[in-house]
């Protein structure tokens, strides 16, 4: 029996990039990313300051990575393509414009959910916002109903479902289901930082501290974006903290009308 029939033993899961490349290769020399079976990419890669080089680093790990796409993915796909005029997030259009025209192909062709078989935790669906969708809000402390929602059409042979999207990293119990975010390795919401998971026998939430001051200094150097200063003062040292997303991100779960996101 292979290792990948009988279950991966450690799977290191890394969501929402947003091409922040310091960030990337803090976590990336982690002994317990450095070493881990597999890595899973819960999609946002690229949306940032730095999304080509954020590729080129993460195909140099060859087939261990296994990338999913996420909303922001798709919507710089989609203004390279023409598809859209506008990218709610104004460092969008900087970000695709710095695409080369194979990596935009390469983010095309990336699915949108994936199933590994984990040692200690059976089948683990991962995907971006929602099995069903990739722009969909679930929290810590969405309604019991909203989970039951975003699960329908889930196997029962699913036992843990590991999503990100909303930057803040939690694990809880949803109708049965253990439910994992990892938060974010290059935009946190609450605390600086960047921030992953480890999966197998069990769930581990991991923060990986790296010099945020030489990454802005960095960033400032290398990025062309007109606002990289502002951008990177931001949310590398995650001044949008974990009360004001809650606030902007809880109404899109079904609570209440929506207000604009931070």
């Amino acid at each position: 029996m292979t290792l990948r029939e009988a279950g991966w033993n450690r799977v290191a899961v890394l969501s929402d990039i947003h091409g922040v490349l310091p960030a990337l290769e803090a976590v990336l020399a982690e002994p317990d990313v450095s070493t881990a079976d597999r890595i899973v990419l819960t999609g946002d890669i690229t949306a940032g300051p730095q999304p080509g080089q954020v590729i080129d680093a993460l195909r140099e790990l060859g087939d261990r990575v296994l990338w999913l796409s996420g909303n922001a993915d798709r919507e710089l796909v989609e203004y390279r393509r023409g598809e859209r005029t506008e990218i709610p997030d104004p460092i969008g259009p900087f970000a695709a414009d710095a695409l080369t025209a194979e990596q935009v192909d390469f983010l095309a062709a990336l699915p949108k959910t994936a199933t590994l078989t984990i040692r200690g935790m059976g089948r683990v669906l991962f995907c971006h916002a929602t099995p069903r969708d990739d722009e969909e809000v679930v929290l810590v402390d969405s309604p019991s109903d909203r989970w039951a929602e975003v699960f329908a059409g889930i196997g029962p042979d699913i036992g843990t479902v590991v999503c990100g999207h909303t930057h803040m990293p939690f694990t809880r119990l949803a109708h049965g289901r253990l439910v994992v975010n990892p938060g974010s390795v290059g935009m946190p919401y609450g605390r600086p930082g960047a921030h992953w998971c480890l999966l197998g026998p069990g769930t581990d939430l991991r923060v990986t501290s790296y010099d945020i001051p030489a990454a802005v200094a960095r960033l400032r150097a290398e990025c062309a974006y007109r606002d990289i200063a502002e951008w990177a003062d931001c949310y590398l040292n995650s001044r949008v903290t974990d009360t004001e997303a809650l606030a902007v991100f809880g109404p899109r779960d079904g609570r209440a009308a929506a207000t604009e996101a931070p």
